[in-house]
């Protein structure tokens, strides 16, 4: 009812139109509660544990500073984040019927941006800048480590020296052929030395391995080859590398007892020392889905750990009078604590090794305290720690597949139809055993499943009867073998261990009978082209919804892992696949037959062709490509796609040839492949992918179909271990 004495105004359209403007804010801020009232319902239905998702988001932080380009978009990335902290904190600061939403995205956002500033940190602490080219230079330095490669018959000295050019300190890694060593050249040694260096190579191609960023972590300005000799200028310093020499000395004796390949095995079970394994040895193992055993991480680390609790519990209870004033399980916790710090300071203390190691004390003090020993808590704590000294972990192999065996284990155990399974019942033994080796099985094809997609990412294979060789390799390891080597270790004390050698050697044998039948299966190894880094997230991100939330909602899980699946199935390979120098180039016919300009079956270059690639036949050389037409110059291609036939013109050699024919034969040319700078007056109708460009470019990928070109620069931004032209 209008007020007395205001006359009725009919409304038209302009005060219709504002009155609605004047309302959307309001209904936008209705639907953002209603929204936030739902997000705040999900957080407190589903239990939310705060604590593994900051890791995840930390985690994120780490991971996106890799994939940005450079420090400005790193600086927005940390601005975004803690605008996000502040602004959950401000529109909802003391509104407990938000504290769910509050505590969650105030946290979320600082643990992201915590992350990118500890690995930008990081980067800057340790990264070395790589030299600017390949040199020869002789060295004087100091030995900070050996590593001893007795299958590669040499051995790898890191040391430290002085960039002639520069004049700065630097540390490099130089192959020394094993009749050039010396039991002198231990750490702490002087040495004196030429070498040929080279600064660490980037991925040959995009989606291979960058051991120049791996390098850059390291501290590596460059790797290189003993040329002549090597001269001893001051020995060893005493206490430099007492560890190290302990972890010789044991790869050295479990060798001498238990020869071949099985000592070999004994060897990196022992101390960590895998440089006797043999190709074929890695390869078996690797495509038999059991590589992860030569790896010194939890599987070991646990034993260990495990046997010294049982161990020192069971032969501690003998001790009445202590039995009735001591916690023994807290005195066992310590032992078992101990004989894990030992161990991996034995195998070398890498980082996997470590990771393991706080994880199994982490599992020892819950049992001590009463509280659940196999909880994503523990998880959480144990890849936080290793994430905060070592960050640039995470975009490994090594730190990815860990921690996704990791948390499969334990939310497949921590599910509510699992324990059911395994619930103590009045049973017979049999069906006791029965079970426990069907969840042994459920338990590896889990692993298989979230495995896959993170080993197709990194090594583009994968290992299909893995699930089947673990069901027989790790309980063989786990209570057989590493049991056996700890028992033939003490009798040596008293000679007495060559019995206990004997059975190790019987042992490993059947572990390496296991993979190479395996392995040897049809169809055991499934090769991949290269699936992009979104695929893989997406597959990350279902896996980490499925294991960490609560409740109904961690089925939506599922979506991304689905979405990953379908991408996953529609991966193709590249057409072309041009290596960085230009000198190894890859075609790829419809039926994924490779063609390679240089057949040079098992260089390095090929096998990174064929991983990328796919190709599970033999490459075959380019000359019999159907219609290729070759000279000892050049190689010209037809390459049909759809409905298009792409002219490729390959340089086959490095001799000069007259410019107007080779002007012409660039016109009549889509692309045109060369490991030298061709003339300007070179001008294909689409690419000219010469020494220029891809010295610039780096390795490079063609999608013919989709027009698409994918190259290495493209991925690498300003990061420190990248070195574009511009920037040298």
């Amino acid at each position: 009812m209008a007020t007395q004495g205001t006359p009725l105004v009919p409304l038209g359209d302009a005060d219709i139109t504002a009155d609605a403007a004047v309302q959307r804010p309001w209904r936008m801020r209705d639907a953002m509660s209603r929204f936030a009232e739902w997000i705040e319902g999900s957080l407190a239905a589903s239990g939310f544990d705060r604590g593994p998702w900051l890791i995840v988001a930390f985690a994120a932080g780490i991971g996106s500073w890799f994939l940005l380009a450079n420090p400005w978009q790193w600086i927005g990335a940390i601005a975004l984040a803690a605008l996000l902290s502040l602004s959950v904190q401000s529109l909802w600061k003391g509104d407990e019927g938000r504290a769910h939403l509050r505590l969650a995205g105030t946290g979320i956002g600082l643990a992201f941006a915590v992350g990118l500033v500890v690995i930008w940190a990081r980067s800057e602490v340790v990264g070395a800048t790589p030299l600017p080219h390949p040199t020869m230079i002789k060295i004087d330095g100091r030995i900070l480590e050996r590593q001893e490669q007795p299958a590669e018959d040499r051995i790898r000295l890191v040391l430290a020296t002085r960039d002639p050019e520069a004049g700065r300190t630097i540390k490099v890694r130089v192959n020394v052929p094993e009749k050039d060593d010396s039991i002198t050249f231990n750490e702490g040694a002087r040495v004196r030395l030429r070498a040929r260096l080279m600064p660490p190579s980037p991925p040959l191609l995009p989606g291979a391995y960058d051991f120049a960023r791996s390098a850059w972590f390291e501290g590596y300005a460059a790797t290189g080859s003993l040329v002549g000799e090597i001269e001893l200028v001051e020995p060893p310093r005493g206490g430099d590398g007492e560890i190290a020499r302990v972890q010789r000395w044991l790869s050295a004796h479990v060798r001498e007892n238990v020869g071949g390949s099985a000592g070999s095995i004994a060897a990196a079970f022992a101390s960590g020392d895998r440089g006797a394994i043999s190709e074929a040895d890695e390869i078996a193992m690797r495509d038999s889905g059991l590589t992860h055993l030569l790896s010194i991480s939890g599987l070991h680390v646990s034993a260990v750990i495990a046997a010294a609790y049982v161990l020192a519990l069971k032969l501690l209870a003998l001790w009445p009078w202590l039995t009735l004033r001591v916690r023994l399980p807290l005195v066992a916790t310590a032992i078992g604590a101990g004989a894990g710090i030992g161990y991996t300071l034995l195998t070398g203390a890498q980082v996997p090794t470590v990771r393991s190691c706080v994880g199994a004390v982490l599992v020892l003090i819950a049992l001590a305290l009463g509280r659940q020993p196999l909880s994503m808590r523990m998880v959480a704590v144990a890849a936080g720690v290793v994430l905060l000294l070592w960050p640039e972990t995470l975009v490994g192999p090594s730190f990815q597949m860990s921690f996704a065996a990791v948390i499969s284990i334990v939310a497949l155990h921590n599910s509510s139809p699992v324990r059911e399974f395994l619930a103590p019942r009045e049973e017979q033994w049999g069906r006791w055993l029965g079970r426990r080796v069907l969840m042994l099985f459920i338990t590896g094809l889990v692993i298989e499943i979230a495995l896959t997609p993170i080993v197709l990412f990194h090594f583009h294979r994968a290992g299909i009867y893995g699930a089947f060789a673990n069901v027989i390799a790790i309980p063989l390891v786990t209570f057989v073998s590493m049991p056996l080597i700890a028992i033939a270790l003490c009798f040596d004390l008293v000679g007495l261990g060559s019995p206990f050698w004997w059975l190790v050697g019987k042992s490993l044998d059947l572990l390496l009978a296991i993979a190479r039948t395996t392995a040897a299966q049809p169809g055991a190894v499934k090769l991949m082209p290269h699936i992009g880094i979104l695929n893989v997230l997406l597959f990350v991100a279902g896996g980490l919804w499925l294991a960490l939330w609560k409740g109904r909602g961690r089925l939506w899980g599922l979506a991304p892992a689905l979405l990953g699946a379908a991408l996953l199935s529609q991966a193709s390979a590249p057409d072309l696949l041009i290596a960085r120098d230009g000198a190894d180039v890859g075609f790829v016919d419809p039926a994924g037959s490779l063609y390679v300009l240089r057949n040079k079956p098992g260089s390095y270059a090929q096998e990174n062709l064929v991983e990328l690639a796919g190709a599970e036949a033999l490459p075959r050389s380019m000359a019999d490509w159907p219609g290729a037409r070759c000279s000892s110059d050049f190689c010209s291609i037809p390459m049909r796609r759809s409905d298009k036939v792409w002219h490729l013109l390959v340089a086959r050699s490095r001799e000069r040839i007259d410019e107007r024919a080779l002007a012409a034969a660039c016109e009549r040319s889509d692309i045109v492949i060369a490991d030298r700078w061709l003339p300007r007056s070179c001008r294909p109708r689409w690419l000219k992918a010469d020494g220029r460009y891809l010295d610039a470019q780096g390795g490079t990928t063609i999608y013919l179909e989709d027009r698409r070109i994918e190259t290495v620069a493209a991925h690498q931004g300003m990061h420190g271990w990248w070195q574009a032209p511009e920037r040298r």
